[in-house]
């Protein structure tokens, strides 16, 4: 912050350097969160690859959003310099730095930003001026590394204020208007998010999908499935299990939607059944109430920020792998997980209260 002519305080102007997924962008909203609950009047500009900035307009702290024209994993130190030669003139305070890549922080670094704040990672001491050292053990969400960065360094995510859940902007005339355009019904929809990136090891298979949907059909439910045009298959492959008769409330949106539709249309939805993806965030962000089934990933770390939120997983610890040992590549730990099980979690996601918090269901199979 500086001094205004007047004598007062000035707000800082800051730029995020953003993830690359979805689902970590929308956990990087507790940190925008964070940083207007200290100062209001801060200006928050997010650096971010195309495929996010729908969910960042969908953020109120967020002033602007800047195209990354570099893609994951690109160095294009030609591209990185002439953005860095605009940020350099737009007045920023501070950038804070997400990913902990050298190459996610040359921009900041070459704009000349004065203060320049991020965890320490992959030899980028001069390029980051405001170093954090992390310990994993101490900071086990990454929610948690992410709004430790508003602020002065603690040694403990314990020591941090409440952290704020992501919470997105729900645009009613839109979600009313993709209702009508995919002719989905306004009540009694149930939402199913069948994919997840990084293969089919974090995927619940989709003939328990389809279990699930009969029954969720034959109760009276209409089914929507969600996700990108890579799902669109295993989409398909779960209507194919139904009978005609159930298809006619199935409804295939996988590749169909925009990404604010689908965030419109999450909202819309009854409850949603849904692996670790994207789109389990989004589902918590806009506070539908979800059943998140997990496998080799951990719920430790990236768990659905919702007070409405089940999670179900049968196994402890994290797997580092992209692909299971059955077939279709599923993970033993997801197949095992039975519809009837999803079943009774929805049933009691339900009942519950609106107060009713976040629970994480173990145990035998």
């Amino acid at each position: 912050m500086g001094m205004g002519s007047s004598g007062r305080m000035q707000s800082s102007k800051i730029l995020i350097v953003g993830p690359s997924w979805v689902g970590d962008m929308l956990m990087s909203q507790s940190l925008y969160r964070q940083l207007k609950r200290q100062d209001p009047d801060c200006v928050i500009d997010v650096l971010a690859p195309d495929w996010c900035r729908a969910v960042l307009e969908r953020m109120p702290e967020v002033d602007n959003t800047i195209a990354m024209p570099v893609g994951h994993g690109s160095l294009q130190l030609g591209v990185r310099k002439r953005l860095a030669a605009f940020l350099g003139t737009q007045g920023y305070d501070q950038a804070i730095v997400l990913p902990n890549s050298l190459k996610s922080a040359l921009i900041p670094w070459l704009a000349g930003i004065p203060l320049r704040t991020g965890w320490l990672g992959e030899m980028r001491y001069f390029l980051i001026n405001d170093p954090r050292k992390l310990n994993k053990s101490t900071y086990p969400r990454m929610v948690e590394r992410y709004a430790a960065l508003a602020g002065k360094y603690v040694a403990t995510a314990k020591q941090l204020p409440e952290i704020l859940a992501p919470k997105l902007r729900v645009d009613s005339e839109a979600q009313a208007s993709a209702q009508q355009q995919f002719g989905l019904p306004t009540s009694k929809l149930i939402g199913l998010c069948p994919g997840a990136e990084f293969g089919p090891a974090k995927r619940w298979p989709d003939y328990h999908y389809a279990t699930l949907a009969a029954q969720l059909i034959n109760q009276g439910y209409a089914v929507a499935c969600f996700g990108s045009a890579k799902d669109a298959e295993v989409v398909e492959q779960i209507k194919r299990q139904l009978s005609a008769e159930q298809q006619q409330t199935f409804y295939s949106l996988a590749g169909v939607t925009s990404l604010p539709q689908a965030i419109d249309l999450i909202a819309a939805c009854e409850a949603v059944v849904t692996n670790d993806s994207g789109l389990m965030h989004i589902a918590a962000a806009v506070d539908t109430p979800l059943v998140a089934l997990y496998g080799p990933t951990s719920p430790e770390f990236t768990p659905p920020l919702s007070r409405h939120a089940t999670v179900i997983r049968l196994i402890d610890g994290f797997l580092k792998i992209r692909k299971g040992d059955r077939d279709q590549g599923y993970h033993q730990s997801m197949i095992y997980i039975s519809p009837e099980r999803v079943s009774d979690a929805l049933q009691t996601l339900f009942q519950a209260p609106s107060s009713a918090g976040a629970t994480t269901e173990r145990g035998a199979r």
